[in-house]
């Protein structure tokens, strides 16, 4: 049993981020640095942790900042050089056309556009490409900023085609002889058993993730209506027919893939089927409400709702287009379709991208290592997507290079922020090699929670998920640090261990609407510095109910399985 002055020790981290940016309101420019600094400390002074073992996390973490930053102006340029085209005005228009209700945009383009790209690229990209495509057609920053955290839930645990399982949770679960051991006893593969624990987060996602289009919109008219608390909460049901349309839209077809085909497809296959039933029925006024939805006008937004960047602005009108919907939106189509072609092991261009890999092996002699894959990131896409982009809708070389300028300024403000949070992750994450033979603090952390709960564990188990993503950044992280410890603690309580695991997954992406570089990056791409804790207090009850949802599910799943074997 881990001791508590230890597990108080590693939940230091944690709780100065927490403190620093929900509590006192500080910008994660000033409060990410502190906690990187606080997570030295403590590694160096109480983790015994070598220093040469902390340099080396802080080169890898430098080095995953980096492929985040690339990420954000990839995103910044591709909406860039549409806005420059003349392609964002006839967007706009488009989805004007659909409905002029906000409550109805946000769905279609949040929720389905959104989580079709998170299941082609993952790693924070629906935030940065829908994000800004929502302050184009009048969304406040900040509104954008929040709806396009709040849908990086159910999406992401099959995000950039399964690669949270396929990666994090195999990867997390290797060379351990317990798992294997298990696995023999059920005459799994290790792949069949990735597939069930798939199967159980589609389930559970399914259920959750069906009512989150009507958390978006509550969370939208709620915090940026002018009217009273009880007539936005009559504006947010008005919707439930059509959210819950869309959400089940979305979730059917997901879970059925991930119960019946794999963990490679279900967000994709999602995306897809959704926006095929939706945005047809959108069109026709399907259970769309009577009454039309908007922001007050842009006049009476306080200065916390606006974007920095002017170009992006609504209170700034965006010129008008000539260009056809059909030529807008085909940038955007080629983009879904090239991510799909990179990511699909039956095609070679994936092992063609993947093989341009570089790597700092034994950093400083140390047995940390930092690789990265720059084809394979999801910004060479965006990027080979703006050139053709240039040719298709007849861009002139000034105009494309005014959309490069433009994408420079707001890395600069967001380096310090991301760089420190992603630095701190990796310190945290790597404590495990220690003179004082300790575990690593997540697993420390992750010990005295289950110490604590006992029977009542499936209910906790999402949340040690979450404790993951919002440290880390990642759901595929997360799902690498503690599924050892899911699959230990699941057999020790006769919990199954593929139902535990699947808790891990849905806590895990939760915890990607709160953590913190996901935030930063999605701010970035619209030039809303300097709100992070504020944008975490507005997705904090959307993360709870996810999180909430998620551990009840599981104590009923657990009640009704008994002691299951698996």
């Amino acid at each position: 049993m881990v001791s508590p002055l230890y597990f108080l020790f590693a939940a230091i981290p944690i709780a100065t981020v927490f403190l620093l940016l929900v509590v006192a309101r500080r910008p994660a420019g000033q409060a990410m640095p502190l906690a990187y600094l606080v997570t030295v400390a403590i590694a160096l002074l109480v983790w015994k942790v070598p220093f040469v073992e902390v340099a080396a996390s802080s080169v890898q973490g430098a080095i995953a900042a980096l492929e985040i930053l690339y990420i954000v102006f990839g995103a910044m340029l591709l909406l860039n050089t549409l806005q420059e085209s003349g392609a964002i005005a006839s967007i706009r228009q488009s989805l004007l056309g659909i409905s002029r209700d906000r409550r109805v945009q946000v769905i279609i383009i949040a929720w389905l556009f959104g989580g079709f790209i998170e299941g082609a690229s993952g790693f924070g990209t629906p935030a940065v490409i829908t994000v800004p495509l929502l302050v184009a057609i009048g969304f406040p920053a900040m509104a954008a900023v929040i709806s396009a955290l709040i849908i990086q839930s159910t999406p992401s645990t099959f995000g950039a085609v399964g690669t949270p399982l396929i990666i994090g949770i195999n990867t997390g679960l290797q060379d351990v002889p317990a798992v294997e051991e298990q696995l023999a006893k059920l005459g799994l593969t290790k792949a069949e058993y990735i597939a069930a624990v798939g199967q159980w987060a589609g389930i559970l996602h399914g259920i959750i993730g069906t009512f989150l289009p009507l958390v978006l919109v509550l969370a939208l008219t709620l915090s940026f209506g002018d009217r009273p608390f009880r007539l936005a909460l009559q504006d947010s049901l008005a919707t439930w027919k059509f959210a819950l349309f869309a959400g089940l839209a979305f979730t059917v077809p997901y879970t059925l893939t991930a119960v019946f085909i794999g963990p490679e497809f279900p967000t994709l296959i999602g995306g897809l089927v959704g926006l095929s039933l939706v945005v047809p029925a959108a069109r026709r006024g399907f259970f769309v409400p009577e009454t039309h939805w908007d922001f007050p006008p842009p006049s009476q937004w306080p200065d916390a709702w606006r974007s920095q960047l002017p170009s992006t602005d609504k209170s700034t009108p965006i010129k008008a287009s000539l260009m056809s919907a059909q030529r807008a939106w085909l940038p955007y189509v080629i983009l879904g379709a090239l991510l799909l072609a990179t990511r699909l092991e039956f095609l070679p261009i994936r092992g063609w991208l993947q093989s341009i890999r570089l790597t700092w092996p034994s950093i400083f002699g140390t047995a940390v290592t930092a690789t990265t894959q720059p084809l394979y990131l999801p910004p060479t896409v965006f990027i080979v997507v703006v050139i053709l982009t240039a040719f298709i809708q007849k861009m002139k070389p000034d105009a494309l290079g005014r959309a490069v300028v433009q994408s420079l300024p707001m890395l600069k403000k967001t380096i310090l922020a991301l760089g420190a949070a992603v630095l701190m992750a990796r310190v945290f994450i790597n404590s495990g090699v220690n003179t004082s033979g300790l575990a690593s603090m997540p697993l420390t952390l992750a010990d005295g929670m289950a110490a604590l709960t006992g029977q009542t564990w499936p209910f906790f188990a999402p949340i040690v998920g979450t404790i993951g993503s919002f440290v880390a950044g990642s759901v595929t992280v997360s799902n690498l640090m503690f599924s050892v410890f899911q699959f230990g603690v699941a057999l020790q309580v006769g919990l199954s261990s593929a139902l535990g695991l699947s808790l891990q997954c849905v806590g895990a992406s939760a915890g990607n609407m709160i953590c913190v570089s996901n935030v930063v990056a999605a701010e970035a791409t619209v030039g809303l510095t300097g709100c992070e804790g504020l944008l975490m207090r507005k997705v904090l009850l959307p993360t709870l109910y996810y999180v909430g949802f998620a551990g009840l599910l599981g104590i009923l799943a657990s009640l009704v399985m008994g002691k299951a074997p698996s």
